[in-house]
């Protein structure tokens, strides 16, 4: 079989994997529903600079009163500064978003190398790894975030890492339990008969068998990225020179929002990170079910 053919053969089994994956994510309904939310938000959020225009985080050239409530002109109201608290929602899917996103792929990178590499080589190392990841699961992973955001310089780079390198340890413990399911195969020992070394074994037969694992993770983990990063902004710990929808919640906080009844400050981004947080959620029980059809296929 020469190299093209090989390839060929291998592309077409790509292809015909992830038909069976989209056929099986379409049956089912809920995570239909939260694919097509989070692609609502992240267009409006890829188009907010055309929709919104100008620098909306500009106070000075602020185009409304403090503080107005909903109207024709403000459909969602102005902040203490007279800013579009809509221009600000839109913008600010943009940071919780990036943030979200980063934060979980740096997390589940992080637990998945751990978990292989505790996984393949075992002994000594991997039970080193092993009290490390069991270390970080018993702290709380909101107060190991909060002190390294405290400590490092305010930016979404800084929270970007404090989440990531935080809430890593489920998916290690998840992805050491898979590597060692999969090691105990035949076909393993065949590969090591065959001269195969701890590279080619981990990446090419551990590391696409546990992949589904870690897409799974993945888009759980966005969610609660995006929620521990709107804490974090809530307290104070994020950039302030960027607008993030836990920074609008900062904002509405400073202003007395909750105790003068300004509702309409705290509603908009409070309810932007539940259903960002529900979409993702729904996404990664769906892609979940189809890849582990042992968990039954739920939401149709």
């Amino acid at each position: 079989m020469t190299t093209a053919t090989a390839s060929s053969l291998a592309r077409a089994r790509r292809r015909r994997a992830l038909a069976r994956f989209w056929r099986g994510y379409r049956a089912n309904r809920a995570g239909l529903f939260g694919l097509a939310v989070f692609a609502v938000i992240a267009l409006l959020a890829l188009a907010a600079p055309v929709l919104v225009g100008g620098d909306v985080r500009n106070v000075t050239e602020a185009p409304g009163a403090p503080l107005r409530s909903p109207s024709g002109e403000f459909p969602l109201g102005t902040d203490q500064f007279g800013r579009s608290l809509l221009d600000l929602l839109l913008y600010g899917a943009r940071i919780s978003l990036t943030v979200g996103l980063l934060a979980a792929a740096l997390s589940v990178s992080i637990g998945a190398v751990v978990g292989i590499v505790a996984g393949h080589f075992g002994g000594k190392g991997g039970a080193v790894l092993m009290r490390v990841t069991d270390w970080f699961l018993v702290m709380p992973t909101l107060v190991l975030a909060i002190a390294l955001a405290t400590v490092m310089s305010r930016s979404a780079t800084t929270v970007i890492i404090a989440i990531g390198v935080t809430s890593w340890p489920t998916t290690a413990r998840l992805v050491r339990a898979q590597t060692l399911a999969v090691e105990a195969r035949p076909y393993i020992e065949r590969a090591r008969a065959l001269g195969g070394g701890h590279w080619h074994i981990m990446s090419r037969h551990v590391l696409p068998n546990v992949m589904p694992l870690v897409l799974a993770q993945t888009t759980l983990g966005i969610s609660n990225a995006i929620l521990t990063e709107a804490t974090l902004a809530f307290l104070g710990l994020g950039d302030p020179a960027v607008v993030s929808w836990g920074g609008m919640l900062q904002d509405a906080r400073e202003a007395g929002a909750v105790s003068s009844g300004h509702w309409w400050y705290l509603a908009p981004p409070g309810l932007a990170i539940a259903l960002v947080a529900l979409s993702f959620t729904l996404c990664g029980r769906a892609v979940e079910s189809v890849l582990n059809p042992k968990l039954g296929v739920s939401g149709r």
